[in-house]
């Protein structure tokens, strides 16, 4: 299928998605209730519900937009934001916060900690020959990060945060707002101008490294902006929802199929599928009859755990067969 016929459906089932997150939760409302205008209606509608699902699908498209770019950077189904160390280095910034009371300035340590660490890999692979070099610096800052966290975590002097960090590591939308929307669809446009410019190189790193250098393709700019553009992506989602997985890697594994493996053609709609796909698990967070609502970072890996078992599992299958 074409990726504009491809992104119209996803589109569509974007906006149905949206329809069900203002409709359905604690109290159900009628598809009639969107045009109403009494108080109480207008509050739980637009001022707590929409807010919530347009963070959501916000998010959902910034993580998906990043681990396209990411898999066709590395040029492995499996990568997502977490390969490269951005995910970690987020979660360090928003525990260093959280652990030592500073919790108002957690988004913003997530954030910055983020392009550090995009700086760092920047750095690091400037010179890496091939997506196996940038994987292992990516593995190395990751790994560095959770050694970090854990130091952080016994040297907090303020135990009483620690649950606020575990809510955060879990991930939610709940209650959150359109400063948060802005805050987050700010960082994913500038992502997203970031991973289309490298759209390109994206292209011509499916003939291999050697082949697209051969070609003329800028392949260390290609990396830069790639890294820089998800770290945009991966920090502002992580500053507003906390930590959220799988995404990344389900998303564009789900559209896959439908537009193929060129890496450019997947980048539009894996961010709509990666909207799509967090509207619903968090519409479904909130219907569930649960005394407490399941965090949106645990429905996520339910449901992105089997898809990233079933991608390992055919890579696996097409390994033997070679």
């Amino acid at each position: 299928m074409s990726v504009t016929r491809v992104s119209i459906l996803l589109l569509a089932l974007s906006g149905l998605a949206m329809v069900a997150a203002l409709t359905l939760g604690p109290v159900p409302l009628p598809l009639d209730a969107l045009a109403r205008d009494d108080l109480t209606t207008r509050t739980i509608v637009w001022e707590i519900r929409f807010p919530r699902a347009l963070v959501a699908w916000l998010v959902g498209a910034a993580l998906g937009l990043a681990g396209a770019a990411l898999q066709g950077l590395l040029r492995n189904p499996l990568a997502d934001a977490g390969v490269l160390g951005l995910s970690g280095f987020a979660a360090l910034g928003a525990v260093i916060a959280f652990a030592f009371g500073l919790t108002a300035f957690a988004p913003a340590a997530a954030l910055l900690f983020a392009l550090f660490a995009a700086a760092l890999v920047t750095a690091l692979g400037w010179t890496a020959r091939g997506p196996a070099s940038l994987t292992l610096i990516g593995i190395g800052l990751s790994s560095f990060a959770g050694g970090l966290i854990a130091l952080a975590l016994n040297l907090a002097p303020n135990p009483g945060a620690l649950s606020d960090l575990v809510n955060w590591t879990l991930g939610s939308v709940e209650g959150r707002s359109l400063n948060d929307a802005m805050l987050v669809g700010a960082f994913l446009l500038v992502g997203a101008v970031l991973v289309f410019f490298a759209a390109r190189g994206l292209q011509a790193l499916t003939l291999g490294e050697e082949a697209a250098a051969a070609i003329g393709a800028d392949l260390p700019r290609t990396r830069t902006l790639v890294v820089l553009g998800a770290a945009a992506c991966t920090g502002g989602a992580t500053a507003v929802a906390g930590v959220i997985g799988f995404v990344g890697v389900a998303a564009p594994h789900l559209v896959r199929v439908l537009v193929g493996h060129d890496p450019a053609r997947l980048l539009v709609p894996s961010a709509l599928a990666g909207g799509a796909l967090l509207v619903c698990a968090d519409v479904i967070v909130r219907v569930l009859p649960t005394d407490t609502e399941l965090k949106l970072g645990v429905a996520a890996a339910l449901l992105g755990g089997p898809v990233f078992a079933l991608i390992a599992a055919r890579l696996a299958a097409r390994g033997s067969e070679a």
